[in-house]
């Protein structure tokens, strides 16, 4: 690997650096294709009057898979660094797609219905008590999903096997998880403060935060539930 390092990157320091700016720039390049329909979604529906919540929920259908080729990605360069960035972060998204989208696709669906549960709370009996149940729903789903794509982005568990490990990591490894909710947090200030388009562009840096924030479950689930 050290040798392959030196004769693909070069020995100096600023081929090094060169050559990490270059993946982080070809990772952003990545995020931005795949994360463009959402964008592109989500600017027809604010045109379009009375767009249903679920929509703006369904239309986030290709970010997992491209979150879960980056973190691939990530780990890839650290134990083979070359100078083709881009093929781990397409072997990663053909390799996980699958498995991602097992787990995604219902989750989508579970949380646009607690979007719109806690959006249009008013309009049904009960709304003082279905509102914010909907919303700490809302929430611990979105904070099991980071869990469950770190655990199948590197891991290759049956799908209810992957979903009951997130499940304990989302209470064992309870440091990441409040990790988790503040990089959601943050995600969420970027659009409401600024845009879509602005989210999109800084995506790559999001990516690399959540390769380092999930490295405690990465070695955790490694450690307790593999051989």
């Amino acid at each position: 690997m050290a040798d392959r390092l030196v004769d693909e990157v070069g020995s100096s320091h600023l081929s090094r650096a060169a050559a990490v700016v270059y993946r982080w720039m070809v990772l952003a390049a990545f995020l931005a294709l795949l994360g463009a329909p959402t964008v592109l979604a989500w600017m027809a529906l604010g045109l379009s009057e009375g767009a249903s919540p679920m929509l703006y929920v369904i239309a986030l259908a290709p970010v997992a898979p491209a979150l879960s080729a980056a973190l691939y990605a990530q780990r890839a360069w650290e134990e083979n660094p070359d100078l083709r960035p881009a093929l781990p972060l397409w072997r990663g998204l053909a390799r996980n797609l699958k498995d991602v989208l097992v787990w995604w696709a219902p989750v989508l669906v579970g949380a646009g219905i607690l979007v719109v549960n806690a959006t249009a709370g008013d309009a049904v009996p009960g709304a003082v008590i279905l509102r914010p149940v909907a919303v700490v729903l809302l929430v611990l789903v979105l904070l099991w999903s980071a869990h469950l794509l770190v655990v199948t982005s590197y891991f290759s568990f049956r799908a209810r096997d992957a979903m009951r490990i997130a499940a304990a990591e989302l209470f064992t490894q309870w440091r990441t998880t409040l990790a988790f909710a503040c990089l959601a947090f943050v995600a969420a200030a970027v659009v409401t403060l600024t845009s879509e388009a602005v989210l999109l562009l800084c995506a790559w840096a999001f990516a690399l935060l959540l390769r380092v924030l999930s490295r405690p479950v990465e070695t955790d689930v490694r450690t307790r539930f593999t051989r």
